[in-house]
């Protein structure tokens, strides 16, 4: 069973994820968005960003955005530790679905937290 984790933005709960995706040698995970009481991702997410001078894309038709590094977003575990990266972004639309992406999880921290994600990457060269 895999672990949830919450998503804080500026100390609110937005939602949780599983980081159910990673590339590991790059020290980044990343997964689904499971929002709480947010019925449109693009719309959060752009008022959000236009508030804060985030910086961003976005497609008003495909209501697609894709931030860069949001300070204010964060991710933390169970016990309330805090999943650090270089950078905490997001990316989706709202026909599909919303990831949170961590980057840059420095080691060894990442192979502890992170030791499913270690072991099926190294899996994929013994093939």
């Amino acid at each position: 069973m895999s672990k949830i984790y919450d998503i804080l933005l500026d100390n609110i709960k937005i939602g949780t994820t599983a980081l159910e995706n990673a590339d590991a040698p790059m020290g980044v995970v990343f997964g689904r968005i499971n929002f709480i009481s947010i019925q449109s991702g693009y719309a959060f997410f752009l008022e959000y960003c236009l508030k804060n001078s985030i910086d961003f894309q976005h497609d008003a038709e495909t209501r697609l955005i894709q931030t860069r590094s949001i300070t204010g977003l964060r991710i933390l575990d169970t016990t309330g530790y805090e999943i650090k990266g270089e950078a905490c972004s997001i990316s989706g639309m709202d026909d599909d679905s919303y990831e949170v992406y961590v980057e840059a999880i420095p080691f060894p921290f990442y192979n502890e937290e992170f030791q499913h994600h270690v072991i099926a990457d190294k899996k994929r060269f013994l093939k």
